[in-house]
């Protein structure tokens, strides 16, 4: 039995402390929160001890795991004095906002001998699987183009109410790296390596710092093309989607669930396993706990049976790259070339 501790006790700590609570072999023992109130608030509607100080958190009885659920840009310093405590971590999406922040978690986790987990559950979809399988085996011929477009709106308030939201800063961008990398991670499942990409982004229709609209053309190290798009700006929000094309034949995954698939020379066997969860096309929390379910269970098991877990840190470090590349490209008007440095 896990013993597991949150730092963050915002909306997305919810869906963790769901999904822990579900788990034979875990127990949330504790959270830590920003301020005492918060702590004291948390404590009352999960009912686990809560902390208002990271260093007497990671001092709770028996912690073996911590989730961080803290805005983006401040997973790093929890995450590094949590791994210094010896604690084994599992963060919540992007890794970081840049790769340096990156870089010094999973340097720092590798040289304290502790896991580090990325959340990153769509992974964990029965449909995604499957299209990953077939693309590994060759099922749709060699690989010629995989697009990724996360098409969705977040309305005015999602922005205005919140500290962070769409900052550089603490965000690290906007539309991309908050609600685009679950999909872009997808693609980079499937289409492998980055050789080279030309991105743009703007700030299109809401008043914040980072972008609401992005696209990139991809050229990856297999010699396929891709394209990328992300935004929060068109209304109503469309299902995220992955298009894959090869020399055989196609398939399409829309929220989670695979809605074209089609073989040369086969007959159609459209058949969808289960979407795991629905799109956050329009509303942020419109998810439910199962594919988090699933990737905790795979965590706790390999740290259970010393075995390798499906999303460490350095694959969940190159979305953060790819978005890191549309970025510099989009600043400097030019081609970026992989890998890249910061």
């Amino acid at each position: 039995m896990k013993k597991i501790g949150i730092i963050g006790t915002g909306a997305i700590a919810a869906i963790h402390v769901s999904a822990i609570q579900k788990l034979e072999n875990a127990e949330l023992v504790a959270l830590c929160s920003s301020s005492r109130e918060r702590s004291e608030a948390a404590e009352r509607r999960f009912g686990v001890k809560a902390y208002s100080n990271v260093e007497e958190f990671l001092k709770h009885p028996g912690l073996e795991v911590v989730c961080i659920c803290t805005a983006s840009g401040q997973h790093l310093e929890p995450a590094l004095l949590a791994a210094k405590a010896g604690k084994h971590l599992i963060i919540e999406k992007p890794i970081e906002v840049t790769l340096v922040r990156a870089d010094e978690l999973i340097a720092l986790c590798a040289k304290q001998q502790v896991k580090l987990a990325v959340i990153f559950q769509n992974r964990f979809s029965a449909d995604f699987e499957k299209l990953k399988a077939a693309v590994d085996s060759g099922v749709f011929g060699k690989i010629l183009m995989g697009n990724a477009y996360v098409n969705w709106f977040r309305n005015e308030e999602y922005y205005s109410k919140s500290e962070w939201k769409g900052t550089i800063k603490v965000d690290g961008g906007g539309a991309l790296i908050n609600q685009g990398i679950h999909t872009i991670d997808l693609l980079l499942e499937l289409m492998g390596g980055v050789e080279s990409l030309f991105g743009k982004v703007q700030t299109a229709y809401h008043q914040i710092e980072g972008e609401d609209l992005g696209a990139a053309l991809v050229t990856f190290k297999s010699g396929a093309l891709g394209n990328v798009t992300s935004a929060t700006a068109f209304y109503p929000g469309l299902p995220e989607r992955i298009e894959i094309f090869g020399s055989k034949g196609s398939a399409i995954l829309e929220a989670g669930k695979i809605i074209h698939w089609s073989v040369k020379g086969e007959t159609s066997k459209l058949v969808a396993a289960d979407s795991g969860s629905p799109s956050g096309a329009s509303d942020p929390m419109a998810i439910n706990t199962v594919l988090h379910e699933r990737q905790w269970a795979d965590f706790i098991n390999g740290l259970e049976n010393n075995r390798d877990y499906r999303v460490d840190g350095l694959k969940a470090r190159r979305s953060l790259e790819l978005i890191r590349g549309i970025y510099k490209s989009s600043k400097t008007n030019e081609i970026v070339h992989f890998p890249i440095t910061e």
